[in-house]
């Protein structure tokens, strides 16, 4: 193996915690010399702000070495709508992001080219009316990412963005005209561009059979479901994806190398 992309949430931590093995994980594929990219399908932080929070677990990162489902959306916006005014239901850490990359954002729905839709805690029946507002035939409608739940450090489940689309959406009764981050192949470009390595000779691990794996069956790369975020074994045979390998954790990775 040439490479290896690693989701974050459920793979290496849970919460604030790093899940057991992680690092000896990660270790293992570096000494293996696996050029290695996290990716999360959190967008509330940028690549910096991945990079210091593994190092500060005990999983040394570089920025070029990780990206998320709001860099994926960042971007996706300045290359396509530059010149748009966005209306953002998110959170300030995606906020902060589409700012400093000189996104147009708007407070005004009327005004809006792009409804942009992601997690924010603050969701509410203001943010329903807004998209209703915003919406018509020629608005561009965008999802930062499709996972409707993600694990807490307690492994309970909560609501993700794919939660807030899905509301929205029913809302304004139309679907997103595309969603941004895991599986979709606007992820897909950005995780193999900073990788830089052939997928047939890379693998994907994560919790996620539907984003993860969806993403990494695509690309022709070697798919890692490990037992610590959300997928389980039952969940296989309902599911159009079948993992390569199972594992109980990325601690267990040198099986598999």
């Amino acid at each position: 193996m040439d490479g290896a992309i690693i989701d974050l949430d459920g793979t290496v931590y849970r919460g604030d915690n790093l899940l057991p093995g992680a690092d000896r994980g990660v270790e293992t594929l570096r000494e293996a010399g696996v050029e290695l990219l996290f990716f999360s399908n959190n967008p509330t932080k940028d690549s910096e702000a991945y990079a210091d929070r593994l190092t500060a677990l005990g999983v040394p990162a570089t920025p070029d070495e990780t990206c998320s489902a709001g860099v994926a959306t960042t971007e996706y916006l300045h290359d396509h709508h530059a010149d748009d005014e966005v209306l953002c239901i998110a959170s300030e850490g995606l906020r902060e992001q589409l700012v400093a990359a000189d996104v147009r954002l708007t407070t005004v729905p009327e005004d809006a080219d792009v409804l942009v839709v992601s997690w924010t805690p603050e969701f509410d029946y203001h943010d329903m009316q807004a998209a209703l507002d915003a919406v018509d035939e020629e608005t561009v409608f965008l999802g930062t990412d499709p996972d409707r739940t993600f694990p807490d450090e307690g492994g309970r489940l909560i609501p993700g963005s794919g939660a807030v689309v899905g509301a929205v959406a029913a809302t304004i009764d139309r679907e997103p005209d595309a969603i941004l981050g895991k599986p979709s192949e606007t992820a897909l470009a950005l995780a193999l561009d900073r990788l830089g390595v052939d997928p047939h000779s890379s693998l994907i691990v994560g919790d996620r059979l539907d984003t993860d794996l969806a993403m990494g069956q695509r690309a022709g790369m070697t798919t890692v479901l490990v037992l610590t975020g959300v997928s389980e074994v039952e969940d296989i045979d309902d599911s159009p994806v079948t993992p390569d390998y199972v594992l109980d954790s990325l601690g267990d990775i040198a099986e598999i190398l």
